[in-house]
């Protein structure tokens, strides 16, 4: 289990299956966020582009491109590249957990699991 502490905040983060921890303020502003919920709901069972996140969540496709690089900070989704025998590659975006928990502490603070069952490339290293 890996913990990031922010003395800025006195915030920490925690992951059950990687070893990248992003910020508890940017996790907690993203799961607030309606269209970054829609497109986090959206990537559950399959990877999608910009384009197909755009049309299934009804949701201009600047505003995608503004959640995705959100979510991605957040380490909510990973980016990786679709590859098409046509030689136009694409980005796709898949959600990198299953379940988040949040808690509440006396000794450790707000506390932030995020949990998978299939283990992401970084839990792999």
């Amino acid at each position: 289990m890996a913990a990031e502490v922010h003395p800025r905040d006195g915030l920490r983060a925690t992951t059950k299956d990687r070893s990248s921890v992003a910020d508890c303020g940017a996790i907690l502003a993203a799961l607030e966020d309606p269209d970054c919920r829609a497109l986090l709901e959206a990537t559950t069972d399959e990877a999608l582009t910009a384009g197909e996140l755009t049309e299934r969540c009804d949701v201009p496709r600047s505003t995608t491109y503004r959640k995705l690089e959100q979510l991605t900070e957040a380490g909510l989704v990973e980016e990786r590249v679709r590859l098409s025998t046509d030689g136009k590659h694409a980005s796709e975006y898949r959600r990198t957990f299953d379940d988040v928990t949040i808690s509440l502490g006396e000794s450790e603070g707000l506390t932030i699991g995020l949990s998978s069952s299939v283990a992401t490339p970084e839990a792999a290293d």
